[in-house]
């Protein structure tokens, strides 16, 4: 999954890390915010020329008017290194009520703390890190230092170069961090909500299983064994043999049933043995001949495996319902801290996100996995998920 923060992107490897755009980000993202600077100055000397209450007079109205704007250009510059966006405030209320909104203080208080000095330890953090590979380069140009004695320090420092990315990177993803949870103080607890409301389900879902498994499906096993007894003892072809063998039937076609049910609710071999054997089970039941190739070093987190699981069952139940495939496969590997789960088919394609493909990216979304789908006119349809997960292959 590409990442999608500077903190993210610093856990690339070295290669792909330095040869994206993520260092080039991060370093805008701090120069932009050099500006800031301005506003304290000018106050300062405000104060220095004309006095202290003229001074002060000149920082209250210019924080009134120009911390909303400030605000919306740290929301803004904030993309540069998360993409994922920072929710709009909405309509501005009146001023009289934004000061009694405690987020209106905590959001003036970031962007004074920002203005009086982040924007100078954003400039101290660039010139630390690229100053002494720049003092290396500058080697062949000093005074005194003959060109060539000096071209060894200059390849060194250009080596070296590169190295000043990484504390750039990972300092602009502090920044945005704070950034963010003064703009959106909301988002981790419903992050943690949510995670909490997924664990919650699937420990609901596990006790109907187990409460199926052991109390319903036991009774059905034995209510089957005693009709078949008492059909034994029975005379072949009398009424009564006729009911007790319908009778018997019917309840084995509910046990039948009861057991889809629990492999529905939560498949045992899935608990047992992992994604690729409860896959391989869905697949051996697939009327559409499903090629499996599920290649994970690892046993997987519960939650991953199991929305991967019902994905997995979901897509090959649209398969056989709606595609008009001849075969279908499926192709899992866990690489860039991240499950790659691929279901294809040779179907006649043009599936539209509907309401089963609408669920499928909801239940995707809740462990911050991503759903994409190509399906054109004519097939083939292609389903593809990557799902978080930092188990190492």
């Amino acid at each position: 999954m590409p990442p999608r923060t500077a903190l993210e992107a610093l856990m690339q490897r070295p290669w792909a890390f330095l040869r994206s755009s993520w260092p080039w980000r991060s370093l805008a993202y701090l120069l932009v915010g050099a500006p800031l600077g301005a506003i304290p100055l000018g106050v300062f000397a405000a104060a220095y020329r004309y006095g202290v209450v003229v001074g002060l007079t000149a920082g209250i109205v210019a924080a009134m008017l120009l911390g909303p704007l400030v605000a919306r250009f740290e929301r803004t510059r904030l993309r540069l290194v998360d993409r994922v966006p920072v929710p709009s405030p909405g309509p501005r209320p009146p001023l009289t009520t934004r000061l009694r909104d405690p987020v209106t203080w905590r959001e003036y208080g970031f962007i004074l703390i920002s203005m009086l000095t982040l924007w100078i330890l954003d400039l101290a953090l660039v010139l630390t890190s690229a100053w002494v590979p720049l003092i290396l380069m500058s080697g062949p140009f000093q005074p005194g230092v003959d060109p060539r004695s000096g071209l060894p320090l200059a390849l060194l420092g250009v080596a070296l170069l590169p190295l000043a990315a990484y504390p750039t990177t990972a300092w602009a993803g502090a920044r945005a961090m704070i950034a963010r949870a003064v703009f959106a103080p909301g988002e981790a607890e419903i992050i943690r909500s949510r995670a909490r409301l997924v664990d919650a389900f699937e420990n609901e879902r596990r006790r109907i299983e187990r409460d199926l498994h052991d109390g319903a499906q036991q009774r059905l096993v034995s209510l089957t064994m005693k009709l078949g007894l008492a059909r034994l003892d029975l005379a072949p072809g009398s009424p009564a043999e006729a009911q007790i063998a319908e009778a018997h039937e019917e309840a084995k076609q509910a046990l039948a049933e009861l057991r889809e049910l629990i492999r529905g609710v939560h498949p045992q071999v899935l608990t047992n043995r992992g994604l690729a054997a409860a896959v391989q089970d869905v697949a051996g039941r697939s009327p559409v001949p499903v090629r499996v190739d599920i290649d994970l070093a690892a046993r997987l987190p519960v939650t991953v495996e199991v929305v991967a699981y019902y994905v997995v069952c979901e897509a090959l139940t649209n398969v056989a319902r709606h595609s008009g495939a001849c075969r279908s496969s499926v192709r899992a590997r866990h690489r860039d801290g991240a499950l790659h789960l691929e279901i294809d088919d040779d179907g006649r394609g043009g599936a539209v996100p509907g309401t089963g493909l609408a669920g499928l990216a909801d239940r995707v979304s809740v462990v911050d996995g991503v759903m994409k789908l190509s399906s054109p006119q004519g097939g083939p349809t292609s389903l593809q998920v990557e799902i978080p997960c930092p188990v190492s292959a």
